[in-house]
C-alpha cells in the first residue's frame, strides 16, 4: 500500500503484521530447533558407532546452551545496533553451516567442540527475536505473537523426529551413517532461509512496505509510550537495573524451570520411547512427535488469552502445575500413559514461555530491554545446558531413563511457588488513543 495511505485500524494493522512478519520467523525457528535438537533422534546411533554414552551425550546436547547462554547478551546488543534483517541472516548462516558440519563427529570431543560452536552460532536468535516483536506489537497482542513464534519448536518437533527417523534408514548410503545424512540435510535449509530473511524482513516498522508513514509512526509512538511507562514505574532506566529489579529475577528463575523441563523432554524422550518396546527409528519419530501435537495447539490456544496481567499469571501458575503433573504421569506410567503423562507437559510448555517473555517488557525499554530479554534467556538456558545432563547422568547411574524427570520435577515445583509473586511494570493496561480508519 501507499506510504502515505489512511491509517487502519489497530486490529487490521495487527493482522496485517502478523501475517507479513509471523510466517518467516517461523520458518526460521522451526530449523533453528531442528538443528539444535536433532541429536535427539540420533542418540542411541551415535552410542552404538561411536562409543558416546548417555553422560556424554546429555553434556554434549547440554554444552550448546553453554556457549548460546554465554553470547546471548553480546548478540542481542549487537542486533539492537546493526539491525535484525542482517543478524539474524548471519545467525542462520553460521548454524546452518555449523549443523551440517554435525557430520563429522568422530568421538565425545568432536561432539562437545561443535555443539559449543553450534551454540555461539546460534546465540541471540530466540531472544533477538523476542526483543525484534516488541517492536511491532503492544503489550495487548505480544503474548499471542511471541506464542505463534514458539510455535515453530512444536512444528520441529513433529516433523523433525518423523524426518530423523526416515533420515537414518539411510544408514549405508554412500557409506555414510543415517545420522550423518540427517545432519546434512537438515542443517543445509537454514542457509537458503536466510537469504528470504535478508530480503523480505524489514528491520523496523518504518522500514515495511506494507505500512504507511502515519501507520508506521503511530505503532513505534504507541510501543514507546507503553515501554516508558513500564520502565517508568518499575524504575529501570539503565542497564544495571536489570539485575536489581527483583521482578526480572523471578522471571529468570521461573525460565529455569521451565527450560529443564523442556530441553529434558525435547532430547530423551526418542530414547525414553524406545525405551518400552523393541521399535524401528521411524516408529519412534512417529510417536516423539505426539506429545509436540499437543504443545503447538497449546501454542495456539493459550497465549491468546493472556491480555490482562491477571490472566496471564493465572494462565502462568496453571501451565506450570500441569507441566509438573504430566511428568510425573510420564515418569510413572508406562507406554500409553506416560505418553498421555508427556503430552499434558507439552501442551502447556509454550503457554508458559511466551507469557514469561511478556513480564521484562512491561519492565525496561531502549538497549535495556534488549539485554534484559537476552539476561532472561541466557540464565533460564541454564536449564537447557542442566536439562540433558541430569537425564544422562540419572540414566547412566540407575538404567532408567525416566529417573532424571523426577529432580526436574522439584525444580519445576520451586518455579510455580514464584509465579505468584510475578507483577508487570504496569498491572493495568495502558489506554493508547487507536488511529480512525477503514
Amino acid at each position: 500500500m501507499s506510504k502515505s495511505a489512511t491509517l487502519r485500524s489497530p486490529e487490521v494493522l495487527n493482522r496485517v503484521i502478523f501475517t507479513r512478519l509471523m510466517p518467516l520467523l517461523i520458518a526460521a525457528y522451526i530449523l533453528a530447533f531442528l538443528d539444535r535438537s536433532n541429536i535427539g533422534m540420533a542418540k542411541e546411533r551415535l552410542e552404538i558407532d561411536l562409543g558416546i554414552s548417555a553422560t556424554a551425550y546429555g553434556v554434549g546436547a547440554g554444552l550448546f546452551f553453554l556457549t548460546y547462554a554465554l553470547c546471548e547478551i553480546p548478540s542481542n546488543m549487537i542486533m539492537h545496533k546493526v539491525g535484525a534483517r542482517w543478524w539474524i541472516m548471519r545467525i542462520m548462516i553460521s548454524w546452518g553451516l555449523i549443523s551440517a558440519a554435525m557430520m563429522f563427529v568422530q568421538g565425545e570431543w568432536s561432539f562437545y567442540t561443535l555443539r559449543m560452536l553450534l551454540g555461539i552460532a546460534e546465540a541471540g536468535l530466540f531472544p533477538g527475536v523476542m526483543y525484534y516483536l516488541t517492536k511491532w506489537f503492544t503489550v495487548k497482542h505480544r503474548a499471542k505473537a511471541n506464542g505463534m513464534f514458539l510455535l515453530g519448536v512444536s512444528i520441529a518437533n513433529i516433523i523433525g523426529a518423523p524426518i530423523g527417523g526416515i533420515l537414518l534408514t539411510m544408514d549405508g548410503f554412500l557409506g555414510m551413517h543415517g545420522w550423518q545424512w540427517m545432519f546434512l540435510i537438515e542443517g543445509v535449509p537454514a542457509c537458503f532461509l536466510a537469504i528470504l530473511v535478508w530480503k523480505y524482513l524489514p528491520d523496523g516498522p518504518r522500514q515495511a512496505k506494507f505500512l504507511s508513514t502515519e501507520e508506521a509512526a503511530w505503532l513505534e509512538a504507541t510501543i514507546e509510550e507503553e515501554e516508558q511507562a513500564g520502565a517508568s514505574g518499575a524504575s529501570n532506566y539503565r542497564l544495571v537495573d536489570i539485575v536489581r529489579d527483583p521482578q526480572i529475577l523471578l522471571v529468570v528463575g521461573v525460565y529455569f524451570g521451565h527450560q529443564l523441563a523442556v530441553y529434558a523432554l525435547n532430547f530423551f524422550l526418542p530414547s525414553i520411547i524406545g525405551s518400552w518396546s523393541q521399535m524401528g527409528s521411524v516408529e519412534i519419530g512417529l510417536l516423539t512427535a505426539i506429545p509436540w501435537v499437543f504443545s503447538a495447539i497449546g501454542a495456539l490456544l493459550l497465549p491468546r488469552l493472556a491480555k490482562t496481567a491477571s490472566m496471564s499469571k493465572k494462565i502462568a501458575l496453571g501451565s506450570m502445575i500441569d507441566i509438573i503433573v504430566g511428568f510425573i504421569i510420564g515418569a510413572l506410567g508406562g507406554p500409553v500413559v506416560g505418553l498421555i503423562g508427556f503430552c499434558l507437559a507439552a501442551f502447556n510448555f509454550f503457554a508458559l514461555q511466551p507469557i514469561l517473555f511478556t513480564y521484562p517488557a512491561t519492565r525496561l525499554s531502549g538497549v535495556g530491554l534488549a539485554a534484559g530479554l537476552a539476561l532472561v534467556n541466557t540464565v533460564g538456558l541454564f536449564g537447557g545446558f542442566l536439562g540433558p545432563y541430569i537425564m544422562g547422568f540419572m540414566e547412566d547411574l540407575t538404567g532408567s531413563g525416566v529417573s532424571g524427570l523426577w529432580l526436574i520435577v522439584g525444580v519445576c515445583a520451586i518455579g510455580a511457588f514464584l509465579i505468584p509473586f510475578l507483577k508487570q511494570g504496569q498491572e493495568s493496561a495502558i489506554q493508547q488513543p487507536v488511529p480512525s480508519g477503514k
